[in-house]
């Protein structure tokens, strides 16, 4: 594998730079049918969630293709899923940069991009143009609020996207846990979190007969949380007949980088840091809510025995973002050898 290599070269420069780079060589290994370059091949290991079907359990978390620019060759490093965005309404070019700070001592990333995107009309236009999604991949859209919408009409930018990326969609996940966004964590309160599922699953039943397709809602929520508002986003998603849950987002926490470059960055902290946290979350959640609604475990997965973990909490899939950018295409390949091995071991009349 080369990718040890090219992070050498990625790491010399700047953070966001880098990104770019890379998401433009990726597309162009892809276009040169070099895809084996980076990946190797993903046995399959078909599950079913949200009544979809997943070639396998490994994909990527929302935030590396915000734009929906590099679907098709992302899907080529072997994920059994891609989510794009996060997508809001209208173009807004997020916060100042720097945004994007690498803590490499701890394999973490501190971000601040404030939902940066092209807006939902730009990502529609680029999805279109990818294969990916009409030869029946997995396609996940990530959906959040303008910056300068108003908290009380935050509902509003949730349902236009809504509206907007359904026929295009397999699933929608619903960002309410983004810490870059002011105030956007406020929607994971009861009152405010019942109104805006009570809404979206509305929205959602419409769309499915305007469209004659059911296309699967999941909430994003925040590793933060204590374990009463755990227990109480777990009810309102049980009462709601949410579809999914992903758990979690980054973490405000500085748990495990203390003191070092960048730890005091502004934003929300991923990686190896917030494996312990985020899975905890996962852990309580899954017990709240007894197997009722799936959940998409991501937060720190950085090994198989990472990706492992998140399904004995209570996962049934799996995503990363910042592991990929560390470990390249090869952990695409290993966190699916290891939930495969894992699911083996516990199948009855096994050892």
């Amino acid at each position: 594998m080369i990718y040890p290599l090219l992070r050498k070269f990625f790491f010399a420069l700047d953070a966001e730079t880098a990104h770019g780079v890379g998401m433009a060589g990726i597309d162009l290994i892809k276009a040169a049918g070099m895809a084996s370059l980076l990946a190797r091949p993903v046995a399959p290991d078909p599950v079913q969630v949200m009544g979809l079907d997943f070639p396998n359990p490994v994909g990527l978390a929302a935030g590396l293709d915000k734009n929906g620019e590099h679907v098709d060759a992302l899907a080529a490093q072997g994920f059994g899923f891609i989510e794009v965005g996060t997508v809001t309404p209208r173009a807004q070019p997020g916060n100042p940069k720097p945004r994007l700070f690498r803590i490499p001592e701890r394999q973490a990333i501190i971000n601040r991009m404030g939902f940066n995107n092209d807006g939902v009309e730009k990502l529609l236009s680029n999805i279109a143009a990818a294969s990916f999604a009409r030869q029946g991949g997995i396609l996940g859209i990530n959906i959040g609020k303008n910056f300068d919408t108003p908290m009380e009409k935050a509902a509003d930018d949730y349902l236009l996207c809504l509206d907007r990326v359904y026929p295009a969609a397999s699933y929608v996940a619903v960002n309410i846990s983004s810490p870059n966004t002011r105030n956007l964590r406020e929607l994971q309160r009861d009152d405010a979190l019942d109104a805006l599922l009570g809404s979206l699953k509305a929205a959602q039943a419409r769309l499915a007969d305007r469209h004659g397709k059911y296309v699967p809602l999941a909430l994003k929520i925040a590793p933060d949380l204590e374990d009463e508002q755990v227990r109480a986003i777990a009810a309102l998603l049980r009462q709601h007949h949410m579809d999914g849950v992903i758990a979690t987002n980054t973490t405000l926490s500085r748990t495990g980088v203390e003191g070092l470059p960048n730890a005091e960055q502004a934003g929300g902290l991923s990686g190896a840091p917030v494996l312990a946290r985020s899975t905890a979350v996962l852990a309580k959640l899954a017990a709240a809510l007894g197997g009722e609604v799936p959940i998409i475990g991501v937060g720190g997965i950085m090994s198989g025995s990472d990706a492992a973990a998140k399904i004995a909490a209570g996962a049934s899939l799996v995503q990363f973002y910042t592991g990929f950018i560390y470990r390249g295409p090869e952990l695409v390949a290993e966190a699916a050898a290891a939930i495969a091995s894992q699911r083996t071991l516990h199948m009855p009349g096994t050892a």
